[in-house]
């Protein structure tokens, strides 16, 4: 059986910023969520532990290093912890959905260790620009 997140899912943000995780995956996220302002004005939505494999490169990249510094701050200082309530449902920061420009309407992506969290408009405006490449993939770029 694969492991991973996959699918899509379009729940809807409530006027307090939650979101109800898919049921598929509420099992995995029982012991916290990490959410991270991602690339591509989308959040990331990890389990601890896959937050924990995700950011070790960059959690551990050396001080003094500038580039390193900087992506480290950028992403420690934008990445929030919550504990997933009763009926499966998050909060997401208001920092967070100004970033990701979240309205009520929202996809939630599966892509592989992360899920993640996108306004449903630019998700479908992402979908469509990506629809070219992925029907005609740059040789080498999966291999």
């Amino acid at each position: 059986m694969l492991q991973g997140f996959f699918g899509t899912y379009t729940p809807r943000m409530d006027d307090k910023g939650r979101v109800t995780l898919p049921a598929r995956y509420r099992k995995e996220f029982a012991g916290g969520v990490m959410l991270i302002r991602g690339q591509d004005h989308c959040l990331f939505v990890f389990t601890p532990e896959g937050f924990a494999e995700f950011a070790a490169a960059a959690i551990n990249a050396p001080i003094t290093d500038e580039r390193a510094r900087g992506y480290q701050r950028y992403m420690l200082a934008n990445t929030d912890e919550q504990q997933p309530d009763t009926q499966g449902r998050i909060s997401i920061p208001a920092r967070m959905r100004e970033y990701a420009q979240l309205s009520k309407d929202i996809v939630i992506t599966g892509i592989g260790l992360r899920m993640e969290i996108w306004d449903a408009a630019e998700w479908q405006a992402y979908e469509a620009r990506q629809e070219a490449a992925y029907a005609e993939p740059e040789r080498g770029l999966l291999a």
